[in-house]
C-alpha cells in the first residue's frame, strides 16, 4: 500500500456566502416597524498551512475533493447569519502549490506559511443595510455570492540541506543511517528506497538536514524507473553528494561512468548547474573496493572534485566527510541573501479607471466585464422587481450605461455581463437615474414592463376592491 505521495490533484470548494434576509418588524400597535433583515455570513475559505508534523500527501490522495462550509442566511430582528467555518489543510513543508497548466501560486516553506486556495463568498446584504432616504422599506435582499471552487496540484519538494543521490543499492541509505539518526530501510537489492529519507546531521557548530533521493538510473529524467519522480527533492538542496559504488560487482560499471551518467541526468533535469558537489567513493572495506577507490580518485580529483573514501558498514572516513558537508552549507548559507520584511505596498487605481470594460463582439452582443458589476449580477434576485431596478441604479451609477453608449450600444442591442460561460445577456433599454417617485410596492419597480404574477395579483384585487368601494359610494337609497 502506498505510504508516501508527493503529487496529487486537490479539488477544493470554498464555503457560499449566506442570503440577506428581507424583513419588515412588526409588533403591537406598530405593524411596520421598518425593514429589519440582518446580513448573511460569509463562507468559509480553503487554507493551506504547513505542518512540520506532516510528511506525505498521502491523505489528499485518498481524499481529493475538500470543502468548506457554507454561510448561514440572514434572519429577522437584525439577526445576522454565522460566517462559515475556514477549512485548514495542513500540508508538508515544501510543497508548491500549481494550477493545472502549471504556474506557481505558492511556494510554501517554513513552518505556519499558508496560502488561501479558494476564497468563501461574501454573504448577502439584509433589507435593512440596504434601506436609504430615497428607499426607506426594501423589498428586497441580495443574494450570498458563490465560493471558489479550483483545482490545484501540490507537489511535494523535500526541504534538505545536502542531498544523496547515486545508483541504486549505492549505499545511500547505509550512508544516512550511520550519519545521521534516520533509519531508512536497508538491502542487498536494487530499489530498496522508495521515498525520500530525511536525517538531521550535527558536525561541530553547525546542524544541517541531508536527505537520501531514491536511486537514479540513466534516462531517469525522461521518466524510467523512479528517477523523475523524486529528481524534484534535490530542487531545495545546497549540496549535492555524489554516492558511488566502488565495489559493484556489475562488470559494465565503475565508479568514473556512473558519475557522468548521474551528472547527464541532472543537466537535463536542469536548475542544478550551480551546486556544489562532492563525491563519495562507498564500500572502500572491500578490498576490491578500496583498490578501485585509489585507482579512480586522481581522475575524479583532476576533474575538480572534492573525493572521500569512505565505508558506511565500517564507519570509516564519516567524520571528515561530515565536517566538509557542514562546512559547504554554511558558505551556502552565508551567501543567501537576508530576507527582508515584508512591505505594504499600495497600488492606488488610476483616477479614470472605471473598474469595468465594455467591448463589442462579433456577432453584435455588448460584453460588460468588471469585478462589481460581475459580482452585483450575482447577488441579484431576478424574480423580485424591485431587486432588478436596483441593480439597474447600481450599474447606471457606475456609469455603464454611458459607456455602452460611447461604444454604439442602442436600445434594444444585447448586452452581456459576465464571461462568455456564465454571464447575464439582457435587451439593453436606456435609462435615468432613479428616483425614490419611481419605486411603487415594496418588491416591485415600474420601470419593468413585465410584472410578477404575485404583483400582478396584488394589483388586480386592488382594483376590485376599488371597484367595489366605488359602487357602495354612489348607491343611494330609496
Amino acid at each position: 500500500m502506498t505510504t508516501f505521495v508527493d503529487r496529487v490533484e486537490l479539488h477544493v470548494a470554498a464555503g457560499n456566502g449566506g442570503h440577506g434576509c428581507a424583513s419588515v418588524h412588526r409588533e403591537k400597535f406598530k405593524p411596520l416597524g421598518g425593514p429589519d433583515g440582518g446580513n448573511g455570513g460569509r463562507g468559509g475559505d480553503v487554507i493551506l498551512t504547513v505542518d512540520q508534523s506532516v510528511t506525505t500527501l498521502l491523505d489528499y490522495h485518498h481524499s481529493p475533493h475538500r470543502k468548506a462550509t457554507n454561510g448561514k442566511p440572514g434572519e429577522g430582528g437584525n439577526r445576522s447569519g454565522k460566517d462559515g467555518q475556514d477549512l485548514v489543510l495542513p500540508v508538508p513543508d515544501g510543497t508548491v502549490v500549481l494550477d493545472k497548466a502549471g504556474n506557481v501560486l505558492a511556494d510554501l516553506v517554513g513552518h505556519g506559511t499558508s496560502f488561501v486556495a479558494a476564497q468563501g463568498g461574501r454573504g448577502g446584504l439584509g433589507n435593512a443595510a440596504l434601506a436609504s432616504a430615497r428607499r426607506k422599506a426594501p423589498g428586497f435582499a441580495l443574494l450570498g455570492e458563490p465560493g471558489d471552487l479550483r483545482e490545484v496540484v501540490l507537489e511535494l519538494k523535500t526541504v534538505a540541506d545536502v542531498a544523496l543521490v547515486g545508483y541504486p543499492s549505492a549505499g545511500k541509505s547505509s550512508l544516512i543511517s550511520v550519519l545521521s539518526a534516520a533509519k531508512p530501510k536497508i538491502a542487498d537489492y536494487p530499489f530498496t528506497t522508495l521515498v525520500p529519507n530525511l536525517g538531521v546531521v550535527t558536525a561541530g557548530s553547525t546542524v544541517y538536514t541531508i536527505a537520501d533521493v531514491p536511486g537514479l538510473i540513466p534516462g531517469a529524467s525522461q521518466g524510467k524507473g523512479l528517477g523523475l519522480e523524486f529528481l524534484r527533492h534535490v530542487e531545495r538542496c545546497s549540496v549535492l553528494v555524489h554516492v558511488l559504488d566502488a565495489a559493484t560487482l556489475e562488470s559494465d560499471r565503475d565508479p568514473a561512468s556512473d558519475l557522468d551518467l548521474i551528472e547527464q541526468e541532472l543537466r537535463q533535469y536542469g536548475g542544478l548547474d550551480n551546486r556544489p558537489r562532492i563525491v563519495v567513493l562507498n564500500k572502500i572495506d572491500v578490498p576490491d573496493g578500496k583498490e578501485l577507490a585509489e585507482l579512480v580518485r586522481p581522475d575524479l580529483e583532476a576533474r575538480g572534485y572534492r573525493v572521500f573514501e569512505v565505508s558506511a558498514v565500517a564507519h570509516m572516513g564519516l567524520k571528515e566527510l561530515s565536517f566538509a558537508l557542514g562546512d559547504l552549507v554554511s558558505q551556502a548559507r552565508a551567501a543567501k541573501p537576508k530576507e527582508e520584511a515584508t512591505r505594504i505596498v499600495i497600488r492606488p487605481k488610476a483616477v479614470d479607471d472605471t473598474g469595468f470594460t465594455v467591448t463589442r463582439e462579433e456577432d453584435g452582443l455588448f460584453r460588460v466585464r468588471g469585478e462589481k458589476p460581475e459580482r452585483w449580477v450575482r447577488q441579484t434576485d431576478f424574480t423580485n422587481d424591485e431587486a432588478v431596478g436596483y441593480l439597474a441604479d447600481r450599474l447606471n451609477r457606475l456609469g455603464v450605461e454611458e459607456e455602452l453608449m460611447k461604444a454604439g450600444a442602442r436600445s434594444g442591442d444585447g448586452v452581456a455581463i459576465g464571461p462568455e460561460e456564465n454571464a447575464v445577456v439582457f435587451d439593453w433599454e436606456p435609462s435615468v437615474m432613479a428616483g425614490a417617485e419611481m419605486l411603487g410596492r415594496r418588491g416591485e419597480d415600474h420601470r419593468l414592463e413585465e410584472a410578477r404574477p404575485a404583483a400582478q395579483r396584488r394589483r388586480d384585487r386592488q382594483a376590485e376592491r376599488d371597484e367595489a368601494q366605488q359602487e357602495f359610494d354612489d348607491f343611494e337609497p330609496f
